[in-house]
């Protein structure tokens, strides 16, 4: 097995979408190989200074990772956005508007998207009887953006439908069965299960 077909069964192998898995692996690796390595490389730079910066969502995702290991701290931080800074103030003493472009990481992560999606496409039919016995489900994003790229094979389309389907069906029972636990006639504990063994994972 070659090393893409290692991510989707180890991807497989959790609960929740395996698409947005790997998507945050990824997304996780590469803010942590920017802390480590790349702060003060000219190209990252360069790509921070086109979107002057980071979008909020991934900033507060550098922010978070940097003050979770003592390795990295705030210096990364500091470095890159004292450098942000300093464009931004020079572009607004000369009373220029400064034009952002996409979030670096953002980008990043939709061709990370892309190629995982494509990939999952390409070997559905050797990955779907392991997508079937685990305890992973496609979000709906997901599903939907894998059953697209399978073209005119419309009997690996209809097999995926049936085991999403199978899949979405199971969460729902848990569901009841968890809500009906809160029943003051119930007589059974609600069980300690994290809310995502519960809910569809939804991507935006």
């Amino acid at each position: 097995m070659d090393i893409i077909g290692i991510y989707l069964k180890e991807a497989l192998d959790k609960v929740g979408c395996p698409v947005c898995y790997l998507l945050d692996k990824y997304e996780k690796s590469s803010i942590e190989t920017i802390l480590y390595e790349h702060v003060n490389d000219p190209f990252v730079g360069e790509k921070f200074a086109e979107s002057l910066g980071l979008c909020p969502y991934h900033a507060w995702r550098l922010k978070e990772i940097a003050y979770s290991n003592p390795l990295y701290g705030g210096l990364g931080v500091a470095v890159i956005y004292g450098h942000m800074l300093s464009l931004y103030l020079r572009g607004l003493r000369n009373g220029e508007k400064i034009e952002e472009k996409e979030c670096y990481l953002c980008e990043a992560v939709k061709e990370k998207e892309r190629d995982i999606v494509e990939t999952f496409a390409e070997r559905l039919n050797e990955l779907l009887e392991d997508y079937k016995n685990s305890e992973a489900v496609l979000c709906k994003r997901h599903y939907e953006l894998i059953q697209s790229l399978l073209g005119e094979n419309t009997p690996l389309i209809e097999s995926l439908r049936e085991i999403q389907v199978e899949k979405l069906e199971s969460i729902r029972e848990r569901m009841r069965k968890f809500t009906e636990k809160f029943d003051y006639r119930s007589r059974e504990v609600p069980t300690q299960k994290k809310p995502w063994q519960f809910c569809w994972p939804l991507r935006a």
